[in-house]
């Protein structure tokens, strides 16, 4: 068995030490009080971001972040993604060579446009990513939590690697496939929940099934228009990481993007909608980062830049679907083999 620090004790991050520690390793969970570590330490799990699920005792919770990562063989990055860098450069004294990093953040970050794995290879080095791996996928921390059957794949540039992280994971009800597309498994984990908030608009609009259903397969395509544009395989976006984290971050209760979209589909400002929603919702950030890009890369991706426009612009929700809707006549499969055309 392993010791694994979990650095971020919210929903996914308390949910992970569980799964982990259910499988005997030595698991330490980093975060602040507030996050549920004090509530794990003196109720057993974590009442504020995943109640009702009980933390093991394999389980250590901790506030301080040394504690948790020295002498540990994995260290899984579960803080939201702007967040990413400032705990990595707090944890670069403590990293050896044996330490394996494992992101399972979706986001983007907003100040430099990176991928994720990009910010950690910025602030450790380029080395780090021979040692460095993502787990993502339709994932919903509740779920996960309980050992509800979930799969998922993990993405790492060294075969190895991959085949350490998914036999730290697998379990029973946690299948782990392995894909050496990091590029491509970071992007559907960060793109979906753009096509989640706007398919959350829709909702929250009124419109019914035929349009949601419109909405994610389209916006499978902008995804792997996008993925592909930045590095990603076209194969990657039809697994796990692509239209399996879509299906569910779009028609989940648990997802966050989706609640908050259904919120601004009502007629709440975005501030409002996350007020509401009370956790971290990546596609709001994510929008604005994908809007930039794709406009400097000169990628098709009207969901997204109509999401942007509701968000950012204060274009009414409803005058954006039908925009969409009113756009040039296309060829469909032509347009999905495109991957870049005229902004």
């Amino acid at each position: 068995m392993l010791k694994i620090a979990v650095l971020g004790a919210g929903s996914w991050g308390t949910a992970l030490a569980v799964l982990l520690g259910n499988k005997g390793h030595q698991v330490y969970i980093w975060g602040r009080p507030e996050d549920g570590v004090r509530a794990i330490k003196d109720q057993g799990e974590n009442t504020r971001f995943l109640p009702g699920v009980p933390v093991p005792l394999e389980v250590e919770p901790t506030e301080d972040i040394d504690e948790a990562v020295t002498g540990a063989r994995l260290t899984v990055l579960a803080v939201p993604s702007q967040a990413v860098r400032e705990v990595v450069t707090k944890i670069k004294p403590r990293l050896t060579p044996a330490m394996v990093l494992v992101n399972v953040a979706k986001g983007l970050e907003v100040s430099t446009r990176l991928r994720l794995s990009q910010v950690v290879a910025e602030v450790l080095g380029e080395d780090i990513l021979e040692r460095y791996a993502v787990l993502s996928g339709p994932s919903h921390a509740e779920e996960v939590g309980r050992g509800v059957p979930t799969a998922v794949v993990a993405a790492a540039y060294r075969k190895r690697i991959a085949f350490l992280v998914q036999d730290a994971f697998m379990a029973p009800a946690f299948r782990v496939y392995t894909n050496p597309d990091v590029a491509g498994v970071e992007l559907g984990g960060a793109l979906k929940n753009i096509i989640a908030l706007g398919s959350g608009i829709a909702e929250g609009l009124g419109f019914g099934d035929n349009a949601k259903a419109a909405l994610l397969t389209r916006g499978l395509v902008e995804i792997t228009r996008m993925g592909v544009a930045m590095g990603g395989q076209k194969s990657t976006f039809a697994g796990l990481a692509g239209i399996g984290d879509l299906v569910v971050t779009c028609n989940s209760y648990h997802s966050r993007n989706r609640r908050a979209g259904i919120l601004i589909g009502q007629g709440k400002s975005w501030p409002e909608a996350l007020q509401e929603v009370g956790m971290v919702v990546e596609g709001v950030t994510t929008t604005r980062v994908a809007h930039e890009i794709a406009r400097q890369l000169k990628v098709n991706m009207p969901i997204t830049r109509a999401t942007y426009q509701i968000l950012f612009r204060k274009k009414d929700p409803m005058e954006a679907v039908w925009s969409l809707m009113r756009r040039k006549k296309k060829h469909e499969i032509e347009e999905i083999v495109r991957t870049t055309e005229s902004w």
